[in-house]
């Protein structure tokens, strides 16, 4: 029996789902009909009316701060005004444009073609617009064009047109037609020019400084009538301000102008970075060093024009940040007095006899286990020409720039070497006389008649050149004989300038700055020039290749990287807080001395004996010192130029190196002061320096002790009243 088929039925709510997919579908169908058919001419228009460019704006450059926060790089916000030159945009228009904004704004030029009018000179020379001779004649083709053609005759365009000359060819020949007198006309036009210039100066779709620092009227004026401007913008750009004035001025280094923008030697350099033509970059020093950080991210900001250039929209894409702080290792107070003190010692002993040379002094200060410099101070005596008065300048960057032969600051190395050579022993005893070599006048200690035995200790301590004279003959495998010759070989010289490196002396300290003086090598290897190595009065170095030496010994043996930046912290917003710390640099221990731990010991209690023992080269300055110092004294014998003419003038270097507490050793400090002194002319400046730089050091580390003690027991009293 068939069984009855039975008939499928689609269900109600189906086929009504059905119908209004029908529906819709016809719908959209319908709307894109009439989108493409009726509407599609009107938006492909506008489409192809309207242009996008992404523009970058220029944001704040991270702030540098000391070790304890205090700002000492700055931004100061001026009133700008941009000109962005967006595809289309013609000459004429932009031409327009300068002559709009002329009336509104003043801008200082100058030219070397014609005279100009002296109140567009006197400004500061960073604003200045140069017009060049090139721009000049430039624009005197734009605003007279039928001239323009009557410079190029019948002959140049049959040239052109027979090929046997370029466009490129006779723009240049019309160029060389202008006169002198054609520019002239100028005159009244230059301020135009200028603004032309300045609009024209960076590639398209890129921001261009017009002109920044304008008042705030002039800032009201053009931002109402933006609208007639196509391209101009009022925003703010950012100037370095100090708030320490000159304080370590040479060392932070420089940033370029708008007018400079990128500089010259590395614009591709920086473009392949995503610079502009015109910002703003480091030239020189920790701006340099650190641009990477300082810099910050720029905003974003997208711009709909129409094809005249007129704005049509402003889309941000993404927001700017400014750049990355640097907590440098600096001690503000102790780097402000540490100057004053060397500033009041150059006009003080300027004032006495035998100093006719002296124009210079540094000091430098840093912590002997981390590297860390707190002070790295250094001033130049100059004489103001216009006034005939003393002036003195920050020189902080002669620190590690500049290089002088040190005198016996280095008799502790000389020391070191001649033991681990094997040259002397612990129980060495070598007299101190006047020595003669044949055919050399005679070399001696300071005191006339010589100092008798001694042993190394006694030598540091009373600054023994003729002990350190026999060390290095002993390295050489000679013992000293009246009269006798010096058969040393240059390996001598290699031997000292081993043992040297080791502390620093004679190469890099490591420090991230470009520019660093490793010194130099004397000369030649003449065989009694040995001698004068070993006691300072060959080779130069720098103040901070001395400090770094005298850390090595400070520390037991252990050299250590000089570092100028402690942290590397994130912006705030906020202008009284600091970020929270990106980066942070530790200790560098760049190399530890060959020699034995006694021996460095030994030589840290000679160091100690200098300021703490009677006859001791530092015993009258530092004998009343509560903190326990060790340090060194050092005299080179060197020469300057004579003003009148023939011979060299000797004058003296002057040098001190200490450390202290000498126990456990929490600051060292190297002072220099080239040409301090005529010979035989007193003169205690680098220990009245040296003295005064630890008192301000241990005055300060007590104050700000004292002031965390006053708030810990602040704090207790407030939570005892809770």
């Amino acid at each position: 029996m068939k069984r009855k088929r039975e008939k499928y039925q689609i269900p109600y709510r189906v086929n009504l789902i059905f119908l209004v997919v029908f529906v819709l579908f016809s719908v959209l169908i319908l709307r894109l009909g009439l989108i493409q058919i009726v509407y599609g001419e009107n938006y492909s228009r506008k489409v192809e009316k309207a242009q996008n460019a992404t523009v970058s704006t220029p944001v704040p450059r991270g702030k540098m701060y000391d070790r304890y926060n205090r700002v000492i790089v700055d931004n100061t916000p001026l009133n700008t005004i941009t000109y962005t030159r967006f595809q289309g945009n013609t000459t004429e228009e932009r031409l327009r444009i300068a002559k709009k904004l002329a009336t509104m704004i003043d801008i200082p030029y100058t030219t070397n073609v014609i005279d100009i009018p002296e109140n567009k000179k006197n400004v500061d020379a960073k604003n200045v617009v140069k017009i060049t001779e090139r721009d000049m004649k430039d624009y005197w083709i734009t605003i007279h064009p039928k001239k323009a053609e009557h410079k190029i005759t019948k002959t140049d365009r049959k040239k052109v047109q027979d090929g046997r000359m370029t466009d490129a060819e006779l723009y240049k020949r019309q160029l060389e037609r202008i006169s002198k007198k054609d520019l002239e006309s100028l005159k009244d036009d230059l301020e135009v020019l200028a603004i032309k210039r300045q609009m024209e100066g960076g590639y398209s779709n890129t921001p261009q400084i017009v002109k920044s620092d304008v008042t705030n009227e002039q800032y009201a004026v053009i931002s109402e009538h933006l609208d007639e401007l196509p391209g101009v913008d009022t925003t703010t750009y950012w100037e370095r301000s100090y708030p320490e004035n000159s304080t370590l001025r040479t060392l932070l280094g420089n940033v370029s102008s708008a007018n400079e923008g990128l500089p010259k030697e590395k614009v591709q350099y920086y473009l392949s970075r995503g610079y502009s033509r015109n910002d703003q970059v480091g030239t020189s020093y920790l701006e340099k060093q650190y641009e990477a950080q300082l810099r910050g991210q720029k905003e974003e900001v997208k711009y709909v024009t129409d094809k005249k250039g007129s704005l049509l929209n402003t889309i941000q894409v993404s927001k700017g940040e400014r750049g990355n702080d640097l907590v440098l290792t600096i001690d503000m107070k102790l780097q402000k007095a540490v100057e004053k003190q060397i500033t009041d010692q150059l006009l003080a002993k300027k004032q006495m006899n035998g100093t006719e040379f002296l124009d210079r002094a540094f000091v430098i200060m840093m912590d002997p286990h981390t590297g860390e410099i707190l002070t790295m101070a250094g001033k130049k005596y100059t004489i103001d020409k216009t006034t005939g008065t003393p002036k003195i300048e920050d020189f902080s960057l002669g620190n590690i720039s500049t290089s002088y032969e040190m005198g016996s600051v280095v008799k502790g190395a000389t020391v070191l070497a001649g033991l681990d050579s094997g040259a002397i022993t612990p129980n060495t005893i070598l007299v101190d006389n006047p020595i003669k070599i044949k055919g050399t006048p005679i070399k001696k200690s300071a005191e006339a008649v010589g100092l008798g035995p001694l042993n190394y200790s006694s030598a540091l301590k009373y600054s023994s050149n003729v002990f350190m004279f026999k060390t290095v003959m002993a390295m050489a495998g000679l013992q000293y004989q009246p009269n006798m010759t010096l058969p040393i070989k240059a390996d001598t010289f290699t031997k000292l300038r081993f043992y040297y490196n080791q502390f620093g002396l004679g190469v890099s300290t490591g420090i991230d700055l470009d520019n660093e003086s490793i010194g130099l090598q004397g000369g030649n290897t003449i065989a009694g020039t040995a001698l004068d190595l070993g006691i300072g009065q060959y080779d130069t170095y720098t103040p901070l290749q001395i400090v770094q030496y005298i850390s090595t010994i400070a520390n037991g043996g252990y050299r250590i990287k000089p570092q100028i930046v402690k942290e590397i912290r994130k912006p705030t917003i906020k202008t009284d807080e600091i970020g929270g710390t990106q980066y942070s640099f530790e200790p560098d221990v760049l190399n530890h001395i060959t020699m034995k731990e006694e021996y460095i010991k030994d030589i840290q209690n000679a160091f100690k004996r200098v300021t703490q023992e009677k006859g001791g080269t530092g015993y009258v300055a530092f004998n009343t010192a509560k903190y326990n110092p060790a340090g060194k004294s050092g005299t080179a014998q060197a020469y300057q130029k004579n003003p009148k003419g023939g011979d060299p003038i000797e004058v003296n270097n002057s040098t001190f190196v200490a450390y202290a507490p000498a126990d456990k050793p929490e600051i060292a400090v190297a002072v220099a002061v080239p040409s301090a002194f005529l010979p035989n002319i007193p003169n205690t400046i680098t220990k009245e320096l040296a003295r005064s730089a630890l008192d301000t050091y241990f005055d300060l580390k007590k104050k700000g002790e004292q002031e965390v003690k006053n708030q810990e027991e602040k704090q207790k009293e407030v939570i005892a009243t809770m």
